[in-house]
């Protein structure tokens, strides 16, 4: 059965058409009017394996916030509702992504109960028109809706692009170690990933 969601969501402030392919070839198509979160968003797709067409509209003209933060929800929800009950996927996923001289480490636990530790140490306010701190607010909302621990340390590194690459690329690579499928049964000693 094919792993796969789609979802529109609409608010106030954002709108939002999604369609996720888990089991992809890492075809990108994103648009969310935010040049760096495109960059990074089709980054985490490309390097997951994951097939994602992405297009938002948000209140930029207010900032960035609500069309990251929205991004990473709906995101998140795509991915819980492609996995479904879980079953037979591998659950654990870890790696490390250096871009130049920085490198990050990301784990990944797809055990329905969600927990993001996202230490990245920002230096500068933004990388293009999004906020660092929406890049670590990303990550949150993303593990939250996903409903995965998420844990995306620095290890080191002084740009802050290749900080925020490093972490998109290290969490994709874990992420598709934990999606694959190893298997029929639901990864866990109590019989359910909740």
């Amino acid at each position: 059965m094919p792993r796969k969601s789609e979802i529109e969501r609409e608010t106030k402030e954002t709108r939002i058409e999604l369609s996720l392919e888990v089991d992809g070839s890492g075809r990108t198509e994103v648009d969310t009017g935010i040049g760096f979160l495109d960059h990074m968003v089709s980054s985490l797709a490309r390097h997951a394996g994951f097939d994602l067409r992405l297009v938002a509209r948000g209140d930029t003209v207010v900032d960035d916030h609500h069309t990251a933060e929205d991004c990473a929800i709906v995101l998140g929800r795509a991915l819980a509702e492609a996995l479904g009950d879980r079953a037979g996927v591998r659950r654990f996923g870890s790696a490390y992504a250096p871009l130049d001289e920085s490198l990050v480490r990301a784990v990944v636990d797809l055990s329905g109960r969600p927990w993001p530790e996202i230490h990245l140490e920002f230096v500068r306010d933004t990388v293009g028109q999004l906020a660092t701190e929406n890049i670590v607010h990303f990550f949150r909302s993303f593990a939250m809706e996903a409903r995965m621990a998420l844990h995306v340390d620095l290890i080191r590194g002084d740009n802050d692009h290749h900080k925020a690459e490093a972490a998109f690329k290290a969490v994709a690579l874990a992420l598709r170690e934990a999606v694959a499928v190893t298997g029929g049964d639901v990864p866990s000693t109590k019989g359910v990933l909740d």
